[in-house]
């Protein structure tokens, strides 16, 4: 039933020229993260193009929005993750909007692509989280701060990468490996430490009031 505002995060595989026909949602911040191929979509807010691996998506769903997603290519296969968040506000008019970031922008940092106030070149998302995108080269190491009483999610989407939960000086410190398709969930944390492994990692990570 999700973590915090964070309901769903689906891993997709779409073959070539197949994909989502025209389906609704309502009261739902949706964002798209492409991995590898291209995703094109069509929705009746007039939000419509094809996004690949560097670009990311928002639709707000809000009051009840229309939409398909398809495989842009008829030879390769499509890659994504697309995460659902609870809004904060119910009823909002729909949306949508698209950033994209270039590989100096994801390298080696918890690069901010989505937060309440889109600050940073961010998308705006109407939701009680920021989302962060990291592309680790083998061994490169990134921290988080968490603000007292916030909580995080990891999910791991290429690789391998080590964990470690900064704690109070009376709980210490956690270390845990994960690899491609794990996720950890985590709470009363100072701070997280990622380290990438030998061939380095693909990173969202969720920090969640």
């Amino acid at each position: 039933m999700g973590f915090r505002a964070l309901r769903v995060i689906n891993e997709d595989f779409i073959a070539p020229g197949r994909g989502f026909g025209e389906h609704g949602h309502r009261d739902m911040e949706i964002i798209t993260v492409p991995l590898s191929g291209g995703l094109a979509h069509k929705d009746s807010s007039g939000g419509a193009g094809v996004i690949r691996a560097g670009e990311v998506q928002r639709m707000s769903a809000g009051t009840g929005i229309r939409h398909s997603e398809y495989n842009a290519s008829s030879e390769e296969e499509t890659h994504l993750l697309q995460i659902w968040l609870l809004p904060t506000q119910r009823g909002i008019e729909p949306g949508y909007e698209e950033k994209r970031y270039d590989e100096t922008a994801l390298r080696n940092q918890l690069r901010l692509i989505a937060s309440p106030d889109g600050r940073d070149g961010a998308l705006t998302i109407r939701s009680a989280a920021e989302v962060r995108l990291a592309r680790l080269t083998p061994g490169a190491r990134v921290e988080h701060a968490l603000t007292d009483g916030h909580h995080a999610w990891l999910q791991v989407a290429s690789g391998e990468l080590t964990l470690e939960i900064i704690g109070s000086e009376e709980d210490g410190n956690d270390r845990a490996m994960l690899s491609v398709g794990d996720g950890a969930a985590i709470s009363s944390a100072h701070a997280l430490s990622l380290t990438a492994g030998s061939a380095g990692a693909t990173a969202l990570l969720f920090d969640l009031a």
